[in-house]
């Protein structure tokens, strides 16, 4: 824009001055500029015309950690060079896309591609592709968008949890472990061979017909029950900020607990305790995994509501032979109460908490801040006690999660009440 007004100044003083004056050279400069202009126009208005763009991204589902790739192609159909264009995507994606300048002869094409780190979880969208050429003096500019917009999912990083079990259920008809049944049950795992103790209602005659032998189906007694996660996302409890923080890390345990549950062929339900309460109902396979995984992915510390109301609210949903998995960093002890009621109920509990205090002095060490005040500190004490005489009352045990230590380790760790929250 300021370009163009100093070319329009400067040639409405030589306009002036070629009439001035009736100078054949201040003329010249004028039809000069004419044909300038005219031709600046002319070159940019076609500049855009006959081509063809697109882009496609390698996924729209990722975990953190995990590379976008995305393919740029463009084409020139026309006869005409195209001096120069500038090819870039929006986007609200953690890196950006670059973009790049490109100049295409007469029926050229360049293709190209970038790789983006996905660092961070959660919801983004890249704009349709955005095409801009202009003229070389700078006076005009062409823009155009092609194609269509598309939503990228970063899923919370999921981490293997070797060694570490859900409770088992003390319920008829389920096992802790996979375990083969002589009985028919909902979980048909595989075939064998015919005997003759076998019912004929287990022939599978699809593998007989194929193997040219009797096949029948074998069965798994049903793992223990559905497991409910509860992430408790109240934003006074929550500290520290980026991956090092309460809610990174209560996303990353909920998310590997819920995998880990659902590959054992469990249901999971998931409630989230932020803005909005989300609830995810119950159920089992891929579906759920992605159902989960988005809710995850774009959850924030943004709540208002205590975790012991959502609680309340959320233990009548719990039967007999379910799992209830809280993950919280708060240090109020009331929220412990509404758990002590399940294990006469035949409810199991796993108790996951953050170490808000930790957290919180692990970010100020490495982003050079001061300490928090010691009024901070002994409230933060005062509250650990709290909690740990609640957890010792109702004979609860929990894992404590603390910073730049392995998740799988800290969540394989169940300690007693003692231990579970430092004083």
């Amino acid at each position: 824009m300021l370009r163009r007004i100093e070319f329009g100044v400067l040639a409405l003083i030589v306009l002036v001055g070629a009439l001035s004056t009736g100078a054949q050279f201040l003329w010249f400069l004028v039809y000069l500029g004419l044909l300038a202009v005219g031709g600046a126009y002319v070159v940019t208005r076609f500049g855009l015309a006959d081509l063809e763009a697109g882009y496609v991204l390698d996924r729209v589902h990722a975990q953190a950690g995990d590379i976008l790739r995305a393919s740029y192609t463009v084409r020139n159909t026309s006869r005409l060079p195209k001096l120069w264009l500038e090819v870039h995507n929006p986007t609200t994606l953690p890196g950006p896309l670059p973009g790049q300048a490109i100049s295409l002869g007469p029926r050229g094409e360049q293709s190209w591609s970038v790789r983006v780190p996905l660092s961070r979880r959660g919801h983004y969208r890249v704009e349709p592709l955005a095409l801009r050429t202009g003229d070389p003096l700078g006076l005009f500019e062409s823009h155009a968008s092609v194609g269509s917009a598309a939503n990228v999912i970063v899923y919370p990083r999921v981490e293997q949890l070797p060694g570490w079990r859900l409770p088992p259920a003390s319920i008829e008809g389920t096992h802790a472990h996979a375990l083969k049944t002589p009985h028919t049950t909902p979980h048909a795992v595989g075939i064998r061979p015919y005997t003759p103790t076998d019912s004929f209602n287990r022939i599978h005659w699809k593998s007989t017909a194929r193997q040219g032998e009797l096949q029948v189906k074998e069965f798994e007694l049903e793992q223990t029950a559905d497991v409910w996660i509860y992430l408790d996302l109240e934003a006074r409890h929550h500290s520290s900020h980026d991956d090092e923080s309460t809610l990174e890390y209560g996303v990353r345990a909920a998310a590997s607990i819920a995998a880990r549950a659902l590959v054992e062929n469990r249901n999971v339900a998931l409630t989230a305790t932020g803005q909005r309460s989300i609830v995810v109902p119950p159920d089992r396979g891929p579906r759920q995994y992605q159902k989960i995984m988005e809710v995850l992915a774009g959850v924030q510390a943004d709540g208002d509501k205590a975790l012991v109301d959502f609680l309340v609210e959320g233990v009548a949903r719990l039967r007999r032979g379910m799992t209830a998995v809280v993950i919280t960093p708060s240090l109020e002890p009331k929220w412990v109460r509404p758990l002590s009621g399940l294990r006469s109920r035949g409810v199991a509990t796993v108790i996951v908490t953050l170490d808000g205090a930790a957290f919180e002095t692990f970010y100020r060490a490495t982003h050079v801040l001061t300490p928090a005040d010691e009024e901070t500190a002994a409230a933060a004490q005062r509250g650990a006690r709290a909690l740990r005489h609640a957890l010792a009352e109702h004979d609860l045990k929990a894992s404590l999660i603390v910073p730049r230590q392995s998740l799988a380790l800290q969540l394989r760790t169940r300690m007693g009440p003692r231990q579970a929250v430092r004083p």
